[in-house]
C-alpha cells in the first residue's frame, strides 16, 4: 500500500509517499515559505539528492495541488493519502477516516491551533477535490492524549467554563510518542513497562507512557505549556500575562507573540533557538549559552520526575527529535541532574550518531536509557493503512 503523507504547517507543506510492504520512502519534500516571496521546493527521490527549485506557492491549496502532480507524474499509485493535524479538539479520540463531518470538525476546533488547522483543513479539501477516489485520514496529535486519566487533563477553572469552552490538557507530539513507544518496545522485546518519551526539538514535550497509554503529558491546552522550547516560554505563571499587559502596557497579541516566538532558548541565549549554535556559543564561554543549556537540562530533569509520578515511577527514558537524537551534550546534562535517581548514561555510547534506535545506559543505571530517532510520517501511515486496509 503507497501511502502520501501531508504535514502542513503554517507557511510550509512537508509530504512522503511511502510503500507500507517495504517502508520505502519513493518520494519526500517540503513546499516552503508558503504565501512568503521566494516560496520553493525541495524534493528527493528514493534517498537521493534533495533538489531546490523555486515554485509560486500563493497558499496551501495550490502547493497540494502541485505536490499530487509531481508525485502522479513519477508513476507511483497513491492509495490513501494521511494527514498531520494539529489539534483534534474534543472530537478525535483516535484517527478517523476524512468525510465532510470530519472535515467541518478540523474547521470548528481551528481556534485552538489558528496557525495550523485551517491550512490543514484546506490542504484536505483539496486532495478530496483532486482525488475523489482516494480515502483521506486525519491524525491528531491530541489524539494519543485523548483518554489521559482526569487528574491528568483537568484544569481547576470553574466546571462550566472548562466544559462550554472545551478547556483542558490537549497535549501534542502525540504522533511522535505514539511511534516512540512502539519504536521502544520493539527494541526493549516488550520489557518496557513505564517510559518517559522525551521528544526535544525546536518544540519539545514529555510523556509518560504506561502500558501504551499516554498518562500525562507536559503541553497543556496549547503548545506553550511545559519545558522551555526554542522560541517558546514553556510553563510561566500565568499572571506574567496580566502583568505585562496591565504593567508592560503590551496587548494580548504582542504578549502572544512574545511568549510564542521570541521567548525560550532564543531569549535565554540571546543569539539563537538553534541548540547547535548555543552549544558552540558555551563553548567559547558565552555566560547567556551556558545559562540556557543549565535552564534547559534542569527544567527537562524537572518534569521527567513529574511524569514519572503519573505512573509511579519509570523503567525507561527515551530521548527523541532534534535535539533528542542530535546532542549528546543536552543529554548528557538531563541525565547528570537525574543521577540522584539512579539514571547513569554511557559517555562513549552517548557520543555516538546514528539513525537506528540506540542503548546508552550507563553500567549501574537503575533506568534504560534510549536514543529513538522518531517517524511521525511512518506512524501516520500505518493508522491510514489500519483504518483503510
Amino acid at each position: 500500500m503507497n501511502v502520501l503523507v501531508i504535514n502542513a504547517g503554517s507557511s510550509s507543506l512537508k509530504y512522503q509517499l511511502i510503500d507500507l510492504s517495504t517502508q520505502e520512502v519513493y518520494a519526500k519534500g517540503n513546499c516552503e515559505r508558503i504565501g512568503i516571496e521566494g516560496s520553493f521546493l525541495t524534493h528527493s527521490e528514493h534517498g537521493g539528492e534533495t533538489q531546490r527549485t523555486p515554485v509560486p506557492f500563493p497558499t496551501h491549496r495550490e502547493a497540494s495541488e502541485y505536490v499530487l502532480e509531481l508525485i502522479t507524474n513519477l508513476g507511483h499509485t497513491i492509495d490513501g493519502i494521511g494527514h498531520r493535524v494539529v489539534q483534534g479538539g474534543w472530537y478525535f479520540p483516535e484517527s478517523a477516516v476524512v468525510d465532510d463531518e470530519v472535515l467541518a470538525k478540523v474547521r470548528e476546533v481551528a481556534p485552538l491551533a489558528p496557525l495550523h488547522n485551517y491550512v490543514e483543513a484546506d490542504v484536505i479539501e483539496a486532495m478530496r477535490k483532486a482525488m475523489p477516489e482516494v480515502g483521506n485520514v486525519v491524525v491528531c496529535d491530541t489524539s494519543f492524549h485523548y483518554h489521559m486519566p482526569e487528574t491528568s487533563w483537568r484544569y481547576a477553572l470553574p466546571r462550566d467554563v472548562v466544559d462550554r469552552l472545551h478547556i483542558r490538557k490537549y497535549g501534542a507530539h502525540g504522533t511522535s510518542h505514539r511511534f516512540i513507544w512502539r519504536a521502544t518496545r520493539e527494541f526493549t522485546h516488550g520489557e518496557t513497562k513505564k517510559l518517559i518519551s522525551l521528544h526535544l526539538g525546536s518544540g519539545s514535550s514529555l510523556c509518560a507512557i504506561e502500558d501504551g497509554r499516554s498518562m500525562d503529558t507536559t503541553m497543556g491546552l496549547t503548545p506553550l505549556d511545559g519545558l522551555i522550547m526554542g522560541t517558546r516560554t514553556g510553563t510561566v505563571d500565568p499572571a506574567t500575562v496580566f502583568y505585562l499587559q496591565r504593567v508592560g502596557n503590551y496587548t494580548v497579541d504582542e504578549v502572544d507573540t512574545m511568549m510564542n516566538k521570541q521567548s525560550g532558548l532564543l531569549a535565554l541565549s540571546g543569539i539563537s533557538s538553534d541548540t547547535r549554535d548555543i552549544e558552540d556559543g558555551a563553548a567559547k564561554g558565552d555566560e547567556h549559552c551556558i545559562i540556557a543549556l543549565e535552564m534547559f537540562g534542569y527544567r527537562t530533569a524537572q518534569l521527567t520526575l513529574e511524569m514519572a509520578q503519573a505512573m509511579e515511577g519509570f523503567d525507561t527514558m527515551a530521548f527523541s527529535a532534534g535535539i533528542g537524537e542530535n546532542s549528546p551534550l543536552c543529554r548528557e546534562k538531563i541525565c547528570e541532574r537525574l543521577a540522584w535517581q539512579g539514571v547513569r548514561i554511557d559517555k562513549e555510547k552517548n557520543a555516538v550518531r546514528s539513525g537506528e534506535v540506540r542503548d546508552i545506559t550507563g553500567e549501574g543505571s537503575k533506568v534504560r536509557v534510549l536514543v529513538v530517532p522518531t517517524n511521525e510520517e511512518l506512524m501516520i501511515a500505518y493508522d491510514v493503512q489500519e483504518l483503510l486496509g
